[in-house]
């Protein structure tokens, strides 16, 4: 009885893994090599059913070994796990592929990191969605400009005067507003809720984030707190990502506007008025207060706090939890709680368990 339940248990867990892992589609390593100009040594029918990591991967899967440090979050493994892996097919570094077992395909390259993001994208590609659901609510005067193209989930309402571009996914229960201006091939995921915005191409809303609405702009006049009117929109660039939950607040005058490229992280708060450059990063739990300004290519670590109308210069960065409430200049890390350069942060620091040990 007991090694019936253990191999009925065994089973469940095969099926369960089966249904909820991401499916890959096969490939051999020749494809990869050609449509990613990696040199290939070895067998270019090699098949390829799927990515796993170099420590656990088995035959049929492909699996890459780096010395790539492209920051402290990279961690270099030892040289031992490239010469026992299982993998068919190993992305390596010109230097590394003499440490590869015997037989393995390689695909050369300088930059492994780089490609295996590439690599995965080919291989876990979400088969094309199409067609309008007939539960969607459709407003007359939502302008497609090529209808066929595009996926409109269940639940989903869009709103007349909306323009929807080419390759543009909606997922069920989503909303769009009236005006709304959603760019080519923008994936709009479930319970999005999107109105006086204007998006760019290729970008990625997901899901229950908030775009568009009134910011908290209130003025007080005679002991009572007054509601600013908002007349401004959200305008956010081409191969944009909003979080989960994430809120980006309309203008109440002015724009609030989001460059190309910038990734923000779930539960964010984007406030009235800000303005965020190109290729930055913001972490979970990042607030920005209104008419604050971030450079292009920022990266603002987790729970950052930003007070009103502080300038954040280009590639700088900010530790987790900071609160900043003076500028900061191009290039400078700042941290702390007030935020200030990260050298003068640690010196404090330093001084601090220095001076308090008992």
């Amino acid at each position: 009885m007991g090694i019936f339940l253990i191999y009925n248990s065994c089973t469940m867990m095969k099926l369960i893994k089966y249904l909820f892992t991401p499916a890959a589609s096969k490939t051999t390593a020749g494809a990869l090599a050609a449509k990613f100009g990696l040199e290939l040594r070895g067998d270019a029918n090699a098949l390829v059913r799927g990515v796993a990591p170099i420590a656990d991967a088995k035959p049929g899967q492909l699996a890459f070994y780096s010395t790539e440090q492209n920051s402290n979050a990279f961690k270099i493994l030892p040289i031992s796990v490239l010469e026992n892996t299982r993998a068919t097919v190993i992305l390596v570094q010109p230097e590394m592929a003499k440490h590869a077992p015997s037989g393995t395909t390689l695909l050369i390259t300088e930059s492994p990191r780089g490609n295996i993001v590439k690599i995965l994208g080919e291989i876990y590609r979400e088969k094309p969605r199409f067609g309008i659901s007939k539960h969607a609510f459709i407003e007359r005067g939502v302008f497609f400009r090529k209808k066929r193209t595009n996926y409109v989930g269940q639940f989903v309402t869009i709103e007349r005067g909306a323009s929807i571009e080419p390759g543009v996914k909606i997922y069920p229960n989503a909303y769009i507003g009236r005006g709304v201006v959603l760019g080519r091939n923008t994936v709009v995921h479930s319970g999005a809720h999107i109105e006086n915005a204007t998006i760019g191409a290729d970008s990625v809303i997901n899901a229950n984030a908030v775009i568009g609405k009134d910011g908290f702009g209130y003025t007080r006049q005679n002991g009572k707190n007054i509601f600013i009117p908002h007349v401004g929109r959200v305008v956010i660039g081409e191969r944009v990502s909003i979080g989960a939950n994430t809120c980006v607040d309309r203008g109440a005058m002015t724009d609030t506007k989001i460059g190309d490229g910038t990734k923000i992280d779930n539960l964010c708060q984007i406030a009235h008025g800000v303005v965020i450059g190109s290729e930055c990063f913001l972490a979970s739990g990042t607030g920005l207060a209104g008419g604050a300004v971030v450079g292009d290519g920022a990266l603002l670590g987790g729970h950052v706090g930003v007070s009103n109308g502080v300038k954040i210069g280009n590639n700088a960065s900010i530790g987790a939890n900071s609160g900043v409430f003076r500028n900061v200049p191009d290039g400078e890390s700042y941290m702390g709680y007030p935020a200030g350069p990260g050298t003068e942060f640690m010196r404090h620091y330093a001084w601090l368990r220095k001076n308090t040990k008992k």
